[in-house]
Order: structure tokens, then sequence, then C-alpha cells
């Protein structure tokens, strides 16, 4: 965080009533990049955050086996296919790996703006609206 976002959480902290900030603390900090990620393999979508990681998991294996045929093949034409094969294989790695980052973005949204609609209704049901 920079200066100006630690600026700004203490102005959204001030303007809070005490009643809020007492919620706010009740959800805590913010959790760790690695509960983050461990996150990922529950809920509803817990089912293809698994399937990616078994796929990334296996596209690893395939690049690795196909970069050892690469300096083992006899002819300049069989590395170039095991070659083609072990770049493939890394695509669709990090394909799966920028799939989980955006999951994992997206969750972080997913929080602050629920977080936001249960001030808002708060806020809301105090002026009897």
């Amino acid at each position: 965080m920079t200066g100006s976002d630690k600026e700004l959480d203490a102005m959204i902290a001030e303007a809070l009533d005490a009643e809020d900030r007492e919620l706010l603390d009740q959800f805590g900090e913010e959790p760790g990049y690695f509960d983050q990620a461990i996150g990922l393999f529950g809920g509803r979508l817990g089912w293809v955050t698994w399937t990616v990681y078994i796929v990334n998991i296996a596209a690893a294996g395939l690049a690795i086996w196909a970069g050892w045929h690469v300096f083992m093949a006899a002819t300049p034409l069989q590395a170039i296919r095991w070659g083609v094969a072990a770049l493939a294989a890394m695509q669709v790695g990090l394909f799966m790996k920028g799939f989980m980052g955006d999951q994992l973005l997206n969750n972080r949204v997913i929080r602050e703006v629920k977080r936001l609609e249960l001030q808002l209704v708060r806020s809301q049901a105090r002026q009897g609206v």
C-alpha cells in the first residue's frame, strides 16, 4: 500500500461510526496471499480450480518430458517436433496460471464489493430508507 492508500483508509475509518468500525474489525485484515490461493480450491467453483491445477501439473510434466526429448533427439526434425510440443505444454501451463491469478483477483474484488454492500444496507437501515 502506498502512503496515499493508507491516508484514504484512515479517512474512511474516521467517517465510520463505532458500530461500523466494530463490524469491520470482525472481518479483520485481508487474508494473506497463501490463504487466498488455498481459498480458490473451495466454494462453488472449487472443482474448476482443482481441474485447472491438475491440467497445469500435467502440462508441466509434459513440458519436462518433451524438453528432455528435444536434447535426446537424433535428428533436427525430431528436436523441432519435441520442441513444439514442449512450447505448447508450457503455453497451457502459463494459461492455467493466468486463470488462477485472475480468479484470485476476482475473489478480492467480490469481497470488497460485499463489504460495501453491507455498509450501504446498514446505512440505509439506520436512516430508515
